[in-house]
């Protein structure tokens, strides 16, 4: 089967289900950083910095918590993980901290200010929105979390399976 036939295959909601897995630990990771970073009162690149370790690590435990409960070792479960969520998380970051940054005084607005909120609530919004085609690309190739799905049970599968021509499952999910 060639690239273009397999990607057309690959569901936008298997996707937007691995996008958001991955925007949920991304997102965890964001405002842990930001408030410790806040509270601590640092500057806006160590704030990020932190941010983005903290993003990296909640996006690989949520990879690996139910990967280790499949009976992988946490050797093989890490490695699932990182194969699973770095690009992904890496773009979600990237285009997150991006908007942060250039979203006038979102990064100076402070905890308390529907400002930051909103801003970051936008910025994760707009990484999720850039990042579902990335995975999806990368699902239909049986990369990045993919490679997870094997793992998972009652998960909707990867790669169209069970997919229409319109690259949509009908499988029930919500």
């Amino acid at each position: 089967m060639n690239h273009d036939m397999h990607t057309s295959k690959t569901s936008w909601r298997t996707a937007m289900s691995a996008t958001l897995h991955c925007l949920t630990g991304c997102a965890i990771g964001e405002v842990l950083g930001m408030i410790i970073g806040t509270a601590l009162g640092w500057s806006n690149l160590p704030t990020i910095i932190l941010a983005i370790v903290l993003a990296f690590v909640f996006g690989y435990a949520l990879t690996i918590r139910p990967v280790l409960k499949a009976g992988l070792t946490m050797g093989a479960a890490i490695g699932v993980a990182l194969a699973a969520d770095t690009v992904s998380i890496a773009v979600m970051e990237v285009i997150d901290n991006a908007a942060m940054l250039l979203i006038p005084g979102a990064m100076d607005a402070g905890l308390s200010s529907w400002i930051f909120w909103a801003s970051l609530a936008g910025a994760l919004a707009l990484a999720f929105v850039v990042t579902v085609p990335v995975n999806r690309w990368m699902i239909s190739r049986g990369k990045g979390h993919a490679v997870v799905h094997q793992y998972h049970s009652g998960h909707e599968a990867h790669a169209g399976h069970g997919a229409t021509p319109d690259g949509d499952d009908h499988h029930g999910h919500h």
